[in-house]
């Protein structure tokens, strides 16, 4: 609750009236003191009354790529059986407030507000909650109060086109490290018949042994595993525009390419940022998908990240192609990249707003430079010899 500048006047006069009247007996100024007092009084009264609002968003869509159109549609019912007298509403969007017009609404009545939200910007824009502030008639208090959740809305990085994904890695049987496009079929384990299984995949001598049927699970040895490693270091990205690293916007845009691209080849693809995530958006379904985690991915002071994460890769060996995507402040740390090499038999990385291309044979990695995401996705085809 916060008294206004006219509260405020009118309860210290109440003070100076009532003390005056008292001190040199004049009923009169005490009379008009513990009027204002009193009005104040009222007024913080009329203010804590709690209209009964109901409030429901919809968004328009929710997710939606940098520069895409979103709206957002918000409904106020006034479930309670007065009139919402003296009320003003303003509905949060992003670093805006846009007006709810909810004066005077009826018993049962309700008003809808459409509006745009801003996706000029990949991240998450936090849309509510609407903030309804109610005020006395004389304009001496006022208490603002929130109506319903917020509700994120999903600017995912831009997606541009790739015309090719990295081929397979399969190893012969003599120890050769083969490029394969479509993979081989290996024995992987064994389990237990369900129905719909064919019939010439059981294993019968072990059905025989164990009393059940047993079938065998094979797998693709040879089908791309992409990995993409986004270096989300703040050293990595230093130029700024705006106040916005350019490079690691571009590179979110590359990221966000690869992975579309690996989904629609119906590829596995793993998506790992240098540094930690940021802190979980509760999403409706729980889960958080790799353009979500893109869009909200941000900046990290962590310096030794990228060692971190390149021994992780290392011990675990996640996929056998690596994608690294970093900023000018990212060449540093090509060494630590470039000896995973032995792990990976492709090694890719994208340098993004670099003002002088990275030297030929850098730690003996394919580089690409480019400007922004579009130039790396003209130029990926150029990486397809791997």
């Amino acid at each position: 609750m916060g008294i206004t500048a006219r509260g405020v006047g009118l309860l210290v006069a109440a003070v100076v009236l009532s003390g005056v009247g008292f001190r040199f007996a004049y009923p009169e100024l005490t009379l008009l003191g513990a009027a204002a007092g009193a009005a104040v009084g009222y007024a913080a009264l009329v203010a804590a009354w709690r209209p009964r609002l109901t409030v429901t968003r919809r968004a328009d869509p929710d997710r939606v790529a940098r520069g895409e159109p979103a709206s957002m549609t918000l409904t106020v019912r006034n479930t309670g059986r007065l009139r919402s007298a003296n009320l003003l509403a303003e509905d949060r969007c992003g670093q805006r407030t846009v007006p709810v017009p909810v004066l005077r609404l009826r018993p049962g009545r309700d008003t809808e507000v459409r509006y745009d939200v801003p996706t000029d910007r990949r991240g998450v824009v936090p849309v509510g909650p609407l903030r309804v502030t109610r005020r006395d008639p004389l304009g001496l208090v006022a208490l603002a109060r929130p109506y319903g959740a917020a509700v994120p809305v999903w600017v995912h990085p831009r997606i541009h086109p790739l015309t090719a994904v990295p081929r397979g890695a399969g190893r012969s049987l003599d120890g050769r490290v083969d490029g394969v496009p479509h993979g081989s079929i290996t024995f992987d384990s064994l389990r237990e018949y369900v129905v719909g299984d064919e019939l010439r995949r059981v294993h019968w001598r072990t059905s025989a042994r164990v009393g059940e049927l047993m079938v065998r699970e094979n797998v693709d040895t040879s089908l791309p595993r992409l990995v993409v490693l986004l270096d989300n270091r703040v050293a990595a990205h230093p130029q700024r525009i705006g106040g916005v690293a350019e490079s690691f916007e571009s590179a979110c845009e590359a990221a966000a390419s690869i992975v579309t691209a690996a989904h629609r080849a119906d590829l596995p693809v793993l998506l790992l940022l240098a540094a930690a995530e940021p802190p979980e958006v509760t999403t409706p379904d729980g889960a958080l998908g790799p353009l979500d985690r893109l869009a909200a991915a941000d900046l990290s002071a962590a310096g030794d990240a990228v060692r971190a994460a390149t021994t992780r890769l290392r011990q675990d060996r996640l996929g056998d192609t690596l994608i690294f995507l970093t900023g000018p402040g990212g060449r540093d740390e090509l060494g630590h990249v470039g000896a995973l090499r032995g792990a990976y038999p492709s090694v890719v990385v994208g340098v993004f707003g670099a003002p002088e291309p990275t030297p030929p044979g850098a730690a003996g990695l394919v580089v690409v430079d480019a400007a922004d995401g579009a130039q790396f996705a003209a130029e990926w085809d150029g990486v397809r010899r791997w």
